[in-house]
């Protein structure tokens, strides 16, 4: 069985609830590639903790202080990402697994010092934003799933989700990275592929690859 800490099911509620901060214990076994059982066992102790609310077959929600938590443990794992690529050099692919090892070592503030450092950023390596240390969570541009577009259509790269490192590795190969403009050339109905243009090159993406890349709008 998987070692997995309280911090991880926090955040995993954290970045996963929905839009009333509600999500399913289904949903966090999946994303923790555990049993149901032993979600059941993590969340009556976090329940016992007041960390989160919680009855047997209904959603889970974070209390204000687990809520305070998770946001702190968000804070740390997106610090570390930003700091491993832009001062180590790590790749995006890479980063999260040595984050996910770094976020549960270190003071509060070494954190705040790497963050003054990286001259406090608001968004992480993959376009997800970075608490403040005050619990503040930055303003986000509005954005769509890249795969809303239609033919003519183009935007510039704002997110990725970071689920995948092959989806992560083969953005880069395609030179999909945050600030990158895309432009859809074709759009296929039959299975919603697509053929997109960036940097001047043209490359055949699938609807999943798509689904994952969030993207601004631009204006025709």
């Amino acid at each position: 069985m998987k070692n997995i800490s309280k911090e991880d099911y926090l955040s995993v509620i954290y970045k996963n609830s929905d839009d009333n901060k509600e999500i399913k214990a289904n949903l966090i076994a999946e994303k923790l590639l555990i049993s149901n059982a032993a979600v059941t066992d993590m969340l009556r102790k976090l329940s016992k903790e007041a960390l989160i609310d919680y009855k047997p077959y209904k959603s889970i929600k974070l209390t204000e202080s687990g809520e305070n938590y998770a946001k702190n443990m968000v804070r740390r794992h997106r610090i570390w990402e930003l700091f491993l690529h832009q001062v180590v050099g790590l790749p995006w692919d890479k980063v999260h697994d040595e984050a996910e090892k770094l976020e549960h070592s270190g003071s509060d503030e070494l954190i705040n010092r790497m963050e003054e450092m990286l001259n406090f950023p608001e968004f992480d390596p993959h376009g997800d934003p970075i608490p403040s240390k005050d619990g503040a969570i930055p303003k986000q541009r509005t954005t769509v799933s890249l795969s809303t577009l239609v033919e003519n259509d183009s935007g510039v790269v704002i997110r990725v989700n970071d689920f995948n490192k092959s989806f992560l590795i083969y953005l880069a190969q395609i030179g999909i990275e945050l600030n990158s403009i895309i432009e859809v050339k074709e759009k296929r109905s039959f299975d919603n592929s697509m053929l997109i243009s960036v940097s001047q090159k043209e490359w055949n993406i699938s609807e999943t690859l798509a689904e994952n890349v969030f993207v601004e709008k631009l204006k025709a």
